[in-house]
C-alpha cells in the first residue's frame, strides 16, 4: 500500500503543470462552476493504471473549456463596446476605429511592441496638440475617431491558449468592428505577425482579396523563418499564399536578402526600394488601389521602421536611409482607394521613451 501511496504521489506531481494550468483557467471564468467540481474531483484521485488517460482527458477538457469561456468574453465584451460606437457614430460613411492588438511575442528580437498601444492613444490625446488633422477632421468627434479598447493577448497567453487560436482570437476580434458600420478597423499592435489574421478576417469578411499597401524597411516575406510559422518576418508569406490578397504594394524596403526578393519574384509583389525612391515618388504619390477584378477593399500596414531613425528611433530593426514622415503622409493623402482596414505597428515601447 505504501508503494501505491508513492506512486499516486509522484504522479500527481507529474500532472502539476497540467492541474494549476487548469486552475488558472477555471479562476479565470468564474462562470465554470461545475468545472471547478470537475477540477476537484479529478484533482482528488490518484491518476494510476488505466486512470492515467482519464485524467489527461479530464484535464485536457477543463483547461479548453476555461479557454473558450474566457475567449467568448473578450468577443462579448469587444462586441458590445463596438456596437455602442457604432450607434454613436451613426451616419457617418467611415469610422477610424482603434483596436489595441498588444501582440509582441513573434518578433525575432525585442518584444516591446507589446507595450505599444497604450503610447500610441498617449500620443494620440497628449496635450502638446490639438486634436484636428491636416485634413480637418478633429479626432474628438465620435463619427470621425472611435476606440475599442485592447484585446486581452496577453491573458490568453498566461492561460496556455495555442498560437493558432491567439490569431484566430484576433481575427474574430477585427470581424466584430467591422459588423458595427460605420466602423473601419485601424490597428495598433503589435508585431506584424499580426497582419496575417487581420487580413485574413478582412478578406474573409468582404468575400474576396484585398489590395496591401505596405510601408516598411523589411519585406516580411520569409517562408517561415526561425521555424515560427507566425514569425513577425512571415505574414506576408502567410497572406499571399493564402490569396487573401492580389496586388502588395511595398514602400520604404531597404534590408531585403535574396530570400526576399525570390519571395516578391514568388507572389508577384511590386517592391519599391528606398534606393529608388526619388524616381518611384511620383508614382507612389498618385497610386491607385483596390479597382483589380474581385479585389474588395483595401488594407494599409505601416510599420514604424519603415520611417528613417531620426524621425522614428524607438523601434528593433533600425535601418538609416528610411522615409520621412511627410512622404507617408504625401502617398497615403493622394492615394486613390477605398480603405477597409489600417496597421500601424512594430513600435518599440521600452525604447520610444
Amino acid at each position: 500500500m505504501e508503494k501505491l501511496k508513492m506512486m499516486s504521489i509522484l504522479a500527481r506531481k507529474g500532472f502539476k503543470q497540467t492541474l494549476d494550468r487548469a486552475t488558472r483557467v477555471i479562476d479565470a471564468s468564474p462562470s465554470l462552476l461545475q468545472g471547478k467540481a470537475n477540477y476537484k474531483m479529478i484533482s482528488s484521485s490518484a491518476p494510476l493504471g488505466s486512470s492515467f488517460s482519464q485524467f489527461q482527458e479530464r484535464a485536457a477538457k477543463l483547461t479548453k473549456d476555461g479557454q473558450d469561456s474566457v475567449i467568448q468574453a473578450a468577443l462579448t465584451y469587444l462586441k458590445e463596446k463596438a456596437k455602442l460606437k457604432g450607434e454613436i457614430a451613426g451616419g457617418a460613411i467611415a469610422t477610424s476605429t482603434l483596436l489595441g492588438v498588444p501582440l509582441g511575442h513573434n518578433a525575432s528580437y525585442h518584444e516591446g511592441a507589446t507595450f505599444a498601444p497604450p503610447l500610441v492613444r498617449h500620443a494620440i490625446w497628449d496635450d502638446s496638440t490639438n486634436s484636428t488633422t491636416e485634413e480637418g477632421k478633429n479626432l474628438i468627434e465620435p463619427h470621425v475617431f472611435a476606440d475599442v479598447g485592447d484585446i486581452p493577448i496577453q491573458d490568453l497567453r498566461n492561460l496556455g491558449v495555442s498560437e493558432e487560436r491567439i490569431m484566430n482570437f484576433i481575427g474574430d476580434s477585427v470581424k466584430i468592428v467591422m459588423n458595427h458600420a460605420p466602423l473601419r478597423p485601424l490597428i495598433v499592435g503589435g508585431d506584424h505577425s499580426i497582419s496575417y489574421p487581420i487580413v485574413r478576417a478582412v478578406s474573409e469578411k468582404l468575400g474576396g482579396p484585398v489590395d496591401i499597401l505596405h510601408f516598411d524597411a523589411h519585406p516580411d516575406l520569409y517562408e517561415n523563418f526561425e521555424d515560427n510559422y507566425f514569425s513577425h518576418a512571415s505574414p506576408f508569406a502567410r497572406i499571399m499564399e493564402g490569396k487573401y490578397a492580389k496586388r502588395l504594394v511595398q514602400v520604404g524596403i531597404r534590408s531585403i536578402n535574396i530570400d526576399g526578393r525570390q519571395q516578391g519574384e514568388k507572389y508577384g509583389v511590386e517592391i519599391h526600394e528606398m534606393r529608388n525612391f526619388a524616381k518611384d515618388r511620383e508614382y507612389l504619390e498618385n497610386l491607385t488601389l483596390g479597382t483589380g477584378e474581385g479585389v474588395k477593399g483595401v488594407y494599409i500596414s505601416i510599420d514604424v521602421d519603415s520611417l528613417d531613425p531620426g524621425f522614428a528611433p524607438g523601434v528593433s530593426h533600425i535601418e538609416s536611409g528610411g522615409l520621412s514622415f511627410r512622404d507617408v503622409l504625401n502617398i497615403l493623402q493622394n492615394l486613390k482607394a477605398l480603405v477597409t482596414a489600417k496597421l500601424v505597428r512594430e513600435l518599440a515601447a521600452k525604447m520610444s521613451k
